[in-house]
């Protein structure tokens, strides 16, 4: 068991013995040409998965992100997400830079908009105002701790867009922990969304990469708009092949680390430093800490019990359960806060 236990993203997994042998026998080809049979294989299973015509497999959710809005939106277009969304805080103003187009922020509920919020910040037909052309979702949202759309506000959603011709894009970094949580099926997702952003390098382990959702026309267009951004990759079905192996043997386990992240919040709850904890839905807790402890303060403690937590406001942890993270050192962590 390593010596520190790293709770400060679903990011920080390491591949399993059995993912790395999978990589090191993996066929490979020049993917740029479109010639390697690993990198083929991921995009078509997980297009397939989501009932989806193709796939484009990236090095990032945030390449995969930034390819859909720049293949759906016109420079001076709309863009139109939760004001906590990935897109806008964590994506370096890549809507602005790559694609040239403005945001309507929405003001959700943790990170989860409405349908009659996306009516309502539709810009009308007026030369004055940037043209709305996109939506985008994010499930689970990530500073939202964690929180799941139900599919019946999407179909909302998708009415609203269907009725003023917009698209609707998915940032489904986390998304396998959504269908887990709330046992819907991949396909249900393909139906719904123009396009789907799916990140293998957080709760499915894979040590990088995404794959970009849509028709065919969408990833002709996005594969070019991969290589304008420099993604285009050679002999990377190395890593496709560990997608193929997550896809195929770390989706249902999710459910452990859900179990996991609300024995922690239990745990937490009974703390008298331990402030507001948002509703656990998946494998993220966000907390307030206050009285005894500042937000700094908790890490600092937490860390010389070589526990590793993030500060990620001044009154905010958070703490992100994932594949390295095993019953004992649930206990163990559990332990050090008990403690405190």
């Amino acid at each position: 068991m390593p010596s520190i236990i790293d709770y400060r993203s679903d990011t920080v997994t390491r591949p399993t013995p059995a993912m790395l042998e999978a990589m090191f026998t993996a066929k490979v080809g020049d993917d740029v040409f479109g010639e390697d049979p690993s990198i083929n294989e991921l995009e078509q299973k997980t297009a397939a998965l989501f009932g989806m015509e193709a796939g484009l497999f990236c090095p990032s959710g945030t390449m995969t992100n930034q390819i859909a809005i720049k293949v759906h939106t016109q420079p001076g277009d709309e863009v139109i997400c939760d004001a906590l969304s990935h897109i806008y805080l964590y994506e370096v103003g890549g809507i602005a830079f790559n694609s040239g187009a403005s945001v309507r922020l929405i003001q959700g509920n943790r990170g989860r908009i409405t349908a009659q919020q996306v009516a309502e910040s539709i810009n009308p037909s007026d030369v004055h105002k940037p043209v709305t052309t996109l939506v985008s979702l994010e499930n689970t949202s990530n500073r939202g701790g964690g929180a799941c759309y139900s599919v019946e506000e999407i179909y909302a959603i998708k009415r609203v867009c269907e009725q003023n011709q917009l698209k609707l894009h998915l940032d489904g970094a986390r998304l396998f922990n959504a269908l887990i949580a709330t046992n819907e099926a991949p396909i249900t997702y393909g139906l719904l969304f123009n396009s789907i952003s799916i990140c293998l390098s957080k709760g499915l382990g894979a040590p990088v990469g995404s794959v970009l959702l849509g028709n065919q026309t969408f990833i002709q267009k996005a594969r070019r708009i991969r290589k304008v951004f420099g993604g285009g990759m050679r002999q990377a079905g190395y890593l496709a092949a560990a997608g193929i192996y997550a896809l195929d043997y770390h989706v249902k386990r999710l459910a452990q680390d859900h179990e996991h992240t609300k024995a922690i919040a239990e745990c937490l709850q009974k703390k008298d430093f331990v402030g507001q904890i948002m509703p656990v839905e998946t494998n993220i807790i966000i907390f307030e800490v206050k009285g005894r402890f500042t937000p700094k303060a908790f890490v600092e403690a937490m860390e010389k019990q070589h526990i590793k937590v993030m500060a990620i406001s001044p009154t905010q942890v958070r703490m992100v359960l994932h594949l390295d993270i095993h019953p004992l050192m649930v206990q163990l962590t559990i332990d050090a806060i008990e403690a405190l």
